[in-house]
C-alpha cells in the first residue's frame, strides 16, 4: 500500500541509547513514539520488580500494542518503537507486524561495547534514580546473555550506528 507509514524500532545492548536516539528517529521522521516503559508504568503501576516481571507485563500488552501499531501504519503513521528487539524472536514479532499488513520497517542497532553500555547506565543511575533498582551492572550481565546481533538471515532493514 502506498499510504502506509513506516515501522522504526531498536536492537541493543542495555544501555546503549535505544531509548534516547528513538526520541530522535521519531522527530526526525514525524513519527508517533510508543514507549514500552510508558504502557507498562501505565497499565501495571509497581507490578514489576523482577526480570520475570517484566517478561509477564511485556507479553501482556503485545497483542494490544500491535493492533494499535497496525492501525496507525495502515492510515499512513510513522511510528517509532522504543521496545527491545535484542533477539530473533523479539525481531520477528516486529517483522510480522509489519509483513501483515505490508509495510516498511528499519530496523536500528545501536551497537556499542560492553563498557561504553555499562558507563552510561552508571550515568543514568543518577540521572535518572527511579530506574537504579534495575540498572545495575549485574542486571547488564543478566540480561545481556540474551542478546543476539541481527543477521542478513533475519530479512531486516538494518540502519547500523556506533
Amino acid at each position: 500500500m502506498e499510504n502506509q507509514g513506516k515501522l522504526f524500532f531498536f536492537c541493543g545492548k542495555m544501555g546503549a541509547g535505544k531509548s534516547t536516539k528513538s526520541k530522535i528517529v521519531a522527530a526526525e521522521n514525524n513519527a508517533v513514539l510508543i514507549s514500552e516503559d510508558n504502557w507498562l508504568s501505565a497499565h501495571y503501576p509497581s507490578q514489576i520488580q523482577t526480570f520475570d516481571d517484566y517478561i509477564k507485563y511485556s507479553n501482556l500488552i503485545k497483542p494490544f500494542v500491535k493492533s494499535h501499531v497496525q492501525n496507525l501504519l495502515n492510515v499512513g503513521v510513522n511510528v517509532v518503537m522504543d521496545f527491545p528487539a535484542n533477539t530473533c524472536k523479539q525481531r520477528a514479532w516486529f517483522l510480522s507486524l509489519c509483513v501483515e499488513i505490508g509495510s516498511e520497517h528499519e530496523l536500528w542497532y545501536i551497537d556499542l561495547t560492553d563498557e561504553q553500555c555499562l558507563s552510561q547506565i552508571a550515568k543514568r543511575q543518577v540521572e535518572q534514580p527511579e530506574r537504579a533498582m534495575f540498572d545495575t551492572e549485574t542486571v547488564f550481565h543478566h540480561v545481556t546473555q540474551y542478546f543476539e546481533v541481527p543477521s542478513a538471515r533475519e530479512n531486516l532493514n538494518l540502519v547500523r550506528v556506533g
